[in-house]
């Protein structure tokens, strides 16, 4: 008979921690935005159409802007979250999946302005880095969706040193020092590494199933 390979304890991620370390933050605000009414698929379209403003800040070689509209931002992507558990709202429903694909969308839109950028470089380096870019963006999708497939086959898959919260850490303090090189290298390189750790991760637990 097969039994979950799931861990009794799966391990605290950076997620994990920011989202405890900022409940007295957090929480206020999706009261008042309960209170008003707000939805929860409205602060994920705006996130959505926040990634526009950010690639076209990047294409635009405006990285410190970018940065910082980044950091304003982002918290918008907690917040649909916890609003959406604060109103009672069903996590495997509508609200979830419109929530996990407007993220997937709009790190495309976002890499996409990288993309953009390096092409109009019109040099050698630019091309390498354009390569990079993609690689980059690939493998950040990828992450996203070996977690999703190995949650839906019953695996956890909470590890890897390249989750969406590191990879925009990453971004913002590599655009506020004007390196988006630098960006797309490691990214390149982690993204793909951490598909790796993810693969590992649920092949071992696959090995416990009988």
């Amino acid at each position: 008979m097969t039994t979950s390979s799931s861990p009794k304890h799966e391990k605290t991620t950076l997620t994990d921690l920011l989202r405890a370390n900022t409940k007295f933050i957090i929480d206020p605000i999706v009261s008042m935005l309960a209170r008003l009414h707000v939805s929860p698929d409205l602060l994920t379209l705006i996130g959505l159409l926040a990634h526009v403003l950010f690639a076209w800040l990047i294409i635009n070689e405006q990285f410190l802007y970018a940065g910082i509209a980044i950091m304003i931002f982002s918290p918008l992507d907690a917040l649909d979250g916890a609003l959406s558990r604060k109103l009672g709202r069903v996590q495997n429903g509508f609200g979830a999946f419109f929530d996990s694909t407007l993220d997937r969308i709009a790190e495309v839109i976002l890499f996409g302005g990288f993309v953009v950028y390096f092409t109009q470089l019109g040099t050698e380096r630019g091309d390498w880095l354009t390569l990079a870019a993609y690689l980059a963006l690939a493998g950040s999708i990828m992450v996203s969706y070996s977690r999703a497939r190995a949650e839906t086959l019953g695996f956890n898959c909470k590890v890897g040193l390249f989750s969406r919260v590191e990879r925009y850490i990453l971004i913002i303090i590599l655009l506020l020092i004007g390196r988006p090189d630098w960006l797309v290298i490691i990214l390149a390189v982690g993204t793909w590494l951490t598909v790796v750790q993810r693969g590992i991760h649920v092949w071992k637990q696959a090995q416990t199933r009988k």
